[in-house]
């Protein structure tokens, strides 16, 4: 299929460009098979650059034979165009609608993307399993790379190389995986050096209403306990709804098949009630019109920080249960690749000092997100604007970073990394000229050859030019496991994401650039003192001699 059958209109002059807290700028509008563009005579303006894949949904309007076009994007935003003559402003609408909505992977962006900056890392190399394991071999020698997955045949959303027990053999894995939704057998998430607890993940087991077993997963778990110990699994499903699973074959680990494993069912909501709660939440934060008691009813009615909250408080359980109470646990909810994700990498952050560097930060999103097979592609077609009927859309990854942000507002100096890199990550969630987040899992993503065809994200994000604006200049770093606390009075609304384009951050940016300054300026009275106290030891001691009788 060619571009330009889809593009009726090329070319459109005398439009009218209307953004939140921007002058109006007059200029040409043009199509490309991509991206819509508008650019301006105008002197010191700024172009719009937009992905046809970050438009979510556009709305049209008419007055006499102006039209008007609604633009609603993915990242949030909402723009307005003003289109002179009725066919123009038809045809520009259809190609849009058009163009934002191809099925094909393979016509998206990345693959037509070609870099104007030199690639000096390949990003696609960031994560190596067989170097990550090395890390661990040097820790433990009581686990194994696996590949037993090597052809995506065992768990088409798992990676081909997972870290198991030593003690359990690949025909014992495959036979685990039967047992497991999707395929999804118990693996290694995280290993806690500080008294050697594992963090493992999993899908929920297909126990179904029989009761059935499967020694093989009962033994590949209890492999990871030691001696005497017990173990928790956290199933991030209410006991009710994990019951209903088992009518359907899902269903949750029986007692009396894993005596040394104490379950707690947690309540984080599956991923079509988040897409709603994303869209009511942006629908209020849009809402200008109520009074301030009205709009924080209408934020509570969406329930967004109730699920920010019931995540953190989960993921704070995990933790507790590996560094404070020196057990493993077992995290998995029903498919494996949503709330269990959200858990393990959360748990991560608050445990791992190393996941609050940029670098250590990229690599967890790398390993618990897309290795561990989050199905980005499905989740993040459609945003809070979308008309379509969503599918299996949802926020998953979002209020992830959400939770970041929550932990990194109230640890401010334990993070090297600020929260334009969580905005950032957000943006190319949704629509990117980066190839990282295409595709549902490994698999998919090694059959469309995108380490080939594509240009990493990591490969832009890791140039020292652009790490300087996500660095966090409060950043010490700080060795300890970080508690958050999940108090409703402690979780704020995201102002950087979700009302970003409804006010002005003129004023925030100035106080940003001003700690900024002050924190240079400290660095230079701290250097002049360092000279100074060295200058004194030096005199001190040139005059000692002379003082000796």
């Amino acid at each position: 299929m060619e571009f330009a059958e889809l593009i009726k209109t090329p070319r459109v002059d005398g439009v009218d460009l209307h953004r939140p807290f921007m002058p109006t700028v007059e200029g040409t509008l043009c199509l490309t098979g991509h991206h819509l563009i508008l650019s301006s005579r105008q002197d010191n303006t700024e172009e719009l650059w937009l992905l046809h894949a970050n438009i979510d949904s556009i709305e049209k309007r008419f007055v006499g034979s102006l039209g008007t076009i609604i633009v609603k994007c993915k990242d949030l935003r909402v723009i307005q165009l003003d289109i002179p003559g009725m066919e123009e402003c038809l045809n520009i609408a259809s190609s849009i609608e058009a163009l934002s909505t191809l099925d094909s992977v393979s016509l998206m962006y990345p693959f037509f993307y070609r870099p104007l900056f030199e690639v000096i890392e390949d990003g696609w190399q960031l994560f190596v399993p067989e170097e990550a394991f090395k890390d661990l071999e040097s820790m433990t020698d009581e686990w194994r790379l696996s590949e037993v997955n090597k052809d995506f045949s065992v768990c088409p959303s798992y990676p081909s190389l997972l870290t198991v027990p030593k003690d359990i053999d690949d025909e014992s894995l495959c036979k685990a995986a039967s047992f497991r939704h999707g395929g999804r057998f118990p693996v290694l998430s995280y290993y806690h050096k500080k008294n050697g607890m594992v963090m493992m993940r999993a899908a929920q087991p297909l126990t179904g209403t029989n009761g059935r077993r499967c020694k093989e997963d009962e033994k590949l778990i209890n492999a990871t306990l030691c001696a005497g110990k017990r173990g928790y699994i956290i199933d991030t499903r209410t006991i009710a709804v994990a019951q209903q699973a088992k009518a359907r074959g899902g269903g949750f680990e029986q007692e009396a098949n894993y005596p040394q494993w104490r379950r707690i069912h947690k309540a984080i909501e599956r991923s079509n009630v988040l897409q709603d709660s994303l869209i009511k939440l942006v629908e209020a934060c849009n809402d200008q019109s109520h009074s301030m008691d009205r709009w924080l009813s209408k934020l509570e009615a969406s329930n967004w920080q109730s699920n920010v909250k019931e995540i953190l408080t989960t993921a704070c359980l995990a933790a507790q249960c590996i560094d404070r109470e020196g057990a493993s646990v077992l995290v998995h909810g029903t498919e494996g690749t949503d709330s269990t994700l959200q858990v393990t990498s959360l748990a991560q952050i608050i445990l791992d000092p190393a996941c609050r560097t940029i670098r250590g930060f990229e690599v967890l999103i790398e390993r618990e997100w897309l290795q561990a097979g989050h199905p980005f592609q499905q989740r993040c077609a459609q945003s809070a604007y979308s008309n379509g009927k969503p599918r299996s859309e949802a926020p998953v990854f979002l209020l992830f970073l959400d939770c970041v942000w929550q932990i990194l507002r109230q640890f401010p100096c334990s993070f090297q990394f600020n929260e334009n890199l969580l905005i950032m990550f957000f943006e190319h969630a949704y629509a990117s000229q980066f190839g990282t987040f295409l595709g549902n899992c490994v698999a998919e993503r090694v059959k469309l050859q995108l380490s080939q065809k594509t240009v990493s994200l990591w490969s832009w994000v890791n140039r020292p030019q652009e790490l300087e604006r996500f660095l966090n200049p409060l950043y010490e770093p700080n060795n300890l496991v970080i508690w958050p606390s999940v108090a409703p009075q402690s979780l704020l609304l995201w102002e950087g994401v979700f009302l970003r384009w409804n006010r002005s951050t003129k004023c925030l940016d100035e106080a940003c650039q001003e700690m900024v300054h002050i924190i240079e300026y400290n660095k230079e009275l701290q250097n002049k003192v360092n000279s100074l106290r060295r200058q004194l030891a030096q005199l001190e001691t040139e005059e000692s001699p002379l003082q000796t009788p």
